[in-house]
């Protein structure tokens, strides 16, 4: 195989499996049902795993959660997902699409939710408007089905967020 088709077939792969982050559901309602579930569900587990989250939520201008599911062959990493940002003021809530790119050494593929916390209102209304924010991430995982471990770490390069 030339390298020219070895990238090729690694970049065929990554978008392959970064199309696996769908919503489910045959209407926009149903889709809607299906996010808002996802979105207690990663509330109630944070809750229970970490409980001071709760009061950093309420006390919070708005919060985002997201379905993500990441692709990294060798040095390239790719995801898709969807989330939902509510703002404690009590505005509508904003349904959101995500993408991720990114570079870094490794070899798997992750399903995860993220909770993002927004401090400051003007930094939720850059995310919702704009949709754009570059971050640093770093994954260690030793992991198969129960046994093993797992940790990660992300952080914000340009809004006041916890994550």
């Amino acid at each position: 195989m030339k390298p020219i088709s070895k990238t090729l077939a690694i970049l065929f792969t990554i978008a392959l499996l970064t199309g696996c982050a769908t919503i489910k559901g045959n209407s926009v309602v149903e889709q809607r049902e299906y996010v808002l579930d996802m979105k207690n569900g990663t509330l109630a587990r944070l809750y229970k795993e970490i409980p001071i989250a709760k009061e950093q939520i309420r006390k919070s201008a708005g919060y985002g959660v997201f379905s993500n599911i990441n692709t990294n062959l060798f040095l390239l990493s790719s995801g898709s997902g969807y989330g939902i940002v509510t703002d404690n003021k009590g505005r509508n809530p904003v349904f959101m699409k995500m993408r991720t790119l990114g570079a870094g050494l490794g070899l798997g593929v992750k399903d995860f939710r993220a909770v993002i916390i927004f401090r400051k209102q003007e930094d939720m209304d850059k995310f919702v408007e704009k949709g754009w924010e570059f971050a640093g991430q770093a994954d260690a995982a030793f992991k198969s089905g129960e046994k093993g471990a797992a940790h990660s770490a992300a952080q914000s390069s340009d809004l006041d967020i916890i994550t």
